[in-house]
């Protein structure tokens, strides 16, 4: 299993807004980029909205990302689309058989494990903002912004 697409979708929407400034945003224009249903792109507009990295209006096409783009991490984008709750991207199985010495002592020995390492994949997102996203496309692709 792998963290759910919406992370990667999320950060693929954002950089799109931005880099078609100029045009309309709308969730066609969106899916088509994605390569997927104009649904999926409401749903995550309405998540990334709620978190106030962007505004859209119901009815209205088109979408602007609401900071800029320094202001806004990938922990953000991450923590918009509810991948995972906090200390919740490894889980570990219920019940263990208590009778048993590994079943006995397994959780409390891995849940420290994970929760490390959820917080330093928090704290590398944490440490790259949008703009470094759409300045490394800008650069492949030879854009200005």
């Amino acid at each position: 299993m792998s963290i759910s697409s919406r992370f990667a979708v999320g950060i693929h929407i954002l950089a799109l807004i931005d880099l078609n400034k100029e045009g309309t945003s709308s969730s066609e224009f969106l899916a088509s980029s994605v390569n997927t249903n104009p649904a999926v792109i409401r749903k995550l507009m309405g998540m990334l909205k709620k978190a106030g990295l962007v505004e859209v209006h119901p009815g209205i096409a088109g979408a602007k990302v609401t900071k800029q783009l320094s202001e806004i991490t990938l922990l953000d984008v991450y923590k918009a689309v509810n991948v995972v709750q906090d200390k919740e991207l490894f889980s570990v199985h219920d019940n263990p058989n208590p009778e048993c010495p590994v079943g006995r002592n397994i959780q409390n020995t891995i849940e420290p494990l994970f929760t490390a390492a959820q917080l330093a994949m928090e704290k590398v997102l944490g440490n790259v903002t949008l703009e470094d996203v759409v300045k490394d496309i800008a650069n492949k692709e030879k854009i200005k912004c």
